[in-house]
């Protein structure tokens, strides 16, 4: 399985002299506070992914939150709202489904969602669970579970619940789990054939090549400003200022976008905006100008590439009888011609640094926009040049910001299979060297599907799609565990996932808030905050910058226990060999915490004295409560993403079939997929504005919000300042808001053949016409029939693959229409308690 933010290390950059990490000063929390138990009154550093935190404890409540240290002049306001985050909206203690629990056998899961629940004591509820778990392995086998919790956690690494759930499910026999992400379920697919590494989360050209070496920036469908605040383990902030340097920079910056983002309003971009999902049309427009005025790096292309004579081919018309000149790709982009021809020109004549987002990719076909992006920048022949070329991860946890050169800590495992025979426990299949657990580990591999495929799966059981080069049959999933995610909020389609989360005979989640994912289960367990309990992280999923302590600032709320006590607990009730298997013979979190310090401490002592490292004890460093800080090394300061392979394409060979940049790959022409040919191909996607209709003439972008990590924090006081009538805001051109009668500050109806939502209009010219953007992660809240209160994007949008190479989402492809809402509002229920809940 995909571990979709690994920490990413530069080998030049840790075999070379650093300068010396050094303990932040000027932010100091008095040891004597913070280090025996909790502090009632004081301060406590913690960390969430906005960020290293300072928090404010008054009578044991938390009263402020704010960051532990300031480096823009931006304000994050994610991490001001640390009480709501604790005291607001919560599971307090262990409930059951009413008809679950009279008869789990006959559970009614019709009625999941709609039914009230019961209070239940929490030794009523494990037990439940370990019963009931057992009864689906016995009866179905390890197929028939489903491990759930795709999502962002909560930052840690001890802590990780999706990890501790996988842990859980190994030791007692296997389950079954899913591949990829939501992020980037195209392109980490595509770009292994492409450039040989999954490439959006990998370590991107230095910011300080980029701002001494570039001329022009182009940010193509992203929005850093606004993604920039979060991170995959905590956020640095680097990012943000580096984005603030560009502004003062001499640098000319381009947005290409059909929305006036907040990042082209803060840089003073010009901005370009075409309609969505046709970037891969503008790319080839462009492409084929450049081929046209004979500004085409053939040298590069000859010697770092495969395949171009065949791209040439296809964009000269010779394939199909169309020719993608920059006439074809205006009529469907929208941008005109003289526009499309001096982009292409100014790429070629001047050192031009692309920073794509990932929101292309989210879309039909979506393996293609990345893929053309690479080969449009190959025919440019700036790839692996400091000022040049392109960058999938400059909009996300900070990429770009040097790595420092210093400890790395370690993580949870999801362990190894647990090996039973006639019901009982033998040991783990590392131990026993056991052929069944191998034989498992492979049928568990077969039975893996694309994540985006949930709904699909659930629904289909023994259905067989193709992905990626192979063959994938749904198994029939029958209990469901999910934890630290929020998949009826976060899944594309969202009517058809309430339908496929009503087949299983048991759902069980363990969460923090009565989240939409929480009111469909069968069994909740309240679990704590990260505020709660006690951890671990890093901040800079590629700087590797801080080590922080996520001190336990207050006492758990209800009867609420961290992940790693539960599912400790459950492995009580299998048996004492299950529980010390799962615990490592009675760990408790801070050994787990105390041995990651130790190894990341031991990492730094290996570097030899010229690596003056001050980490200290990790007693000392638990008791200080204050986050050590690392320096990045001058080979990472002027790191060039792919320059060793220019430097020596044969010795540094990239990671596909050829060694070279694949413009065209015989192995997907081999997989004869109708739907992702050879090279980069223009599709037309199944919705968007080429064929809109009187139905729905609009079509819907749903971005990441800006105030929000996808769901988390919606529930906080936070939305009071961005929503309208306590609605999601949806932004629509100011054009086509009076032809629709709709004024700012309306509540309008949005709506398709897959369902309806309630939106506040936000009237603007920073959009483009025949464009709304709702973004995505406003909690699901139906009302008797179907239409969501609150604004949940996903009611809106499709669920279908990418491809049959990636089997993507492709939640910027789709149509509404939207009209203003008459009648009384209903009242929002999104953030209150189920009925029998408290």
């Amino acid at each position: 399985m995909l571990d979709r933010r690994k920490f990413l290390k530069i080998g030049a950059s840790l075999s070379a002299l650093p300068l010396i990490p050094s303990l932040s000063a000027g932010k100091t929390v008095e040891a004597s506070k913070v280090s025996l138990g909790l502090v009632k009154n004081g301060e406590v550093i913690t960390a969430a992914h906005w960020g290293i935190l300072k928090l404010t404890i008054k009578d044991g409540k938390i009263v402020k939150s704010e960051p532990w240290e300031k480096v823009t002049k931006m304000d994050n306001p994610l991490q001001h709202y640390t009480a709501d985050m604790v005291y607001k909206s919560r599971v307090k203690y262990p409930y059951v489904r009413k008809s679950y629990l009279e008869n789990p056998d006959n559970p009614k899961p019709e009625l999941r969602g709609k039914d009230e629940f019961v209070r239940v004591s929490y030794d009523e509820a494990i037990k439940l669970i370990a019963k009931e778990l057992k009864k689906t392995r016995d009866s179905k086998g390890a197929s028939a579970i489903f491990g759930g919790s795709y999502g962002w956690k909560s930052s840690g690494n001890m802590q990780n619940s999706r990890i501790l759930l996988h842990r859980f499910l190994n030791v007692t026999g296997g389950f079954v789990g899913a591949t990829g992400d939501y992020s980037t379920g195209a392109s980490q697919v595509i770009m292994p054939y492409v450039v040989g590494s999954i490439e959006v989360y990998e370590q991107q050209t230095s910011w300080e090549n980029i701002l001494s070496d570039s001329k022009y920036v182009v940010i193509w469908g992203a929005d850093p400003l606004s993604t920039l605040r979060i991170a995959w383990t905590s956020n640095e902030q680097r990012g943000l200022a580096y984005f603030e340097k560009l502004k003062n920079s001499k640098i000319k910056v381009i947005c290409i976008d059909p929305v006036k983002t907040t990042t082209a309003k803060f840089l003073n971009a010009k901005w370009i905006a075409p309609r969505p999902n046709t970037d891969v049309a503008l790319m080839m427009g462009m492409a084929s100008h450049l081929i046209a005025k004979k500004k085409v790096n053939y040298e590069f292309l000859d010697t770092y590439t495969t395949g171009f004579d065949k791209f040439k081919d296809y964009l000269e018309g010779k394939e199909d009888g169309v020719k993608k000149d920059t006439k074809w790709a205006s009529k469907i982009c929208g941008i005109d011609e003289k526009t499309i021809k001096n982009l292409a020109e100014t790429f070629y004549d001047n050192p031009t640094m692309i920073m794509s987002g990932w929101g292309m990719q989210r879309a039909h076909h979506g393996e293609q926009p990345h893929w053309m992006l690479v080969t449009l920048c190959a025919m440019l022949g700036q790839i692996g040049t400091k000022g040049g070329g392109f960058g999938l991860s400059y909009h996300y946890s900070n990429g770009g910001v040097p790595t420092c050169k210093g400890g790395v800590i370690g993580g949870m495992t999801a362990g190894s299979l647990g090996i039973w025979k006639n019901g009982k426990f033998k040991g783990l299949s590392k131990a026993e060297a056991s052929s069944e657990g191998a034989e498992w580990l492979q049928n568990a591999a077969s039975y893996s599907f694309p994540v985006a495929r949930i709904a699909d799966a659930l629904l289909h059981p023994g259905k067989t799609i193709d992905h990626n080069g192979a063959k994938i049959t749904y198994p029939d999933i029958d209990f469901i565990y999910w934890v630290g995610g929020n998949p009826l909020v976060h899944h594309q389609d969202t009517n058809t996932n309430v339908k496929a989360w009503r087949k299983p005979r048991t759902v069980v989640v363990n969460e923090i808030y009565w989240t939409p994912t929480a009111k469909m289960a069968d069994i909740i367990m309240p679990v704590t905050s990260s505020y709660e309990r006690d951890d671990i992280t890093m901040t800079g999923d590629y700087s590797n910058m801080h080590i922080a302590p996520m001190k336990q600032a207050v006492e758990p709320v209800g009867e609420s226990k961290d992940d790693y006590v539960i599912f400790s607990d459950i492995c009580k009730i299998y048996g004492k060999d299950v529980f010390n298997a799962y615990t490592e013979n009675g760990k408790k979190a801070k050994d787990f915490i105390k041995e990651y310090y130790n190894s990341a401490l031991k990492q730094t002592q290996s570097f030899g004295e010229a690596f003056a490292t001050p980490m200290p004890s990790f007693e000392e460093f638990w008791a200080k409560n204050e986050p050590i800080t690392f320096e990045p090394t001058a080979e990472s300061l002027e790191w060039t993403r792919f320059s060793e392979f220019i430097e020596d394409p044969i010795l540094n060979a990239l990671g596909t079939d050829s060694g070279l940049i694949e413009i065209y790959s015989e192995t997907i022409k081999n997989y004869n997929y109708d739907d992702c040919k050879a090279h980069p191909t223009w599709f037309e996607p199944i919705e968007w504005l080429g064929n809109a209709s009187k139905e729905a003439p609009f079509h819907l972008l749903t971005n990441h919000p800006r105030d929000r990590l996808h769901s988390q924090l919606c529930h906080t006081s936070l939305r009071d300042t961005y929503a309208i009538k306590d609605r999601e805001p949806i932004l629509i051109n100011s054009k086509d808001a009076k032809k629709l009668g709709i004024k700012n500050g309306d509540v309008v109806r949005v709506f398709n053949k897959r369902g309806e939502v309630l939106a506040g209009a936000v009237v603007s010219d920073e959009i483009m016409q025949g464009v709304v953007r709702l973004c995505e992660g406003a909690w699901y809240d139906p009302n008797e029939n179907g239409l969501c209160k609150c604004g949940n994007a996903n009611v809106l949008t499709m669920d279908i693959p990418t491809s049959k190479l990636a089997n993507g989402n492709i939640s910027h492809t789709g149509l509404v229409n939207i009209e203003k809402f008459k009648g009384e509002l209903p009242k929002l229920t999104a953030f209150s308690a189920p009925k029998g809940a408290n």
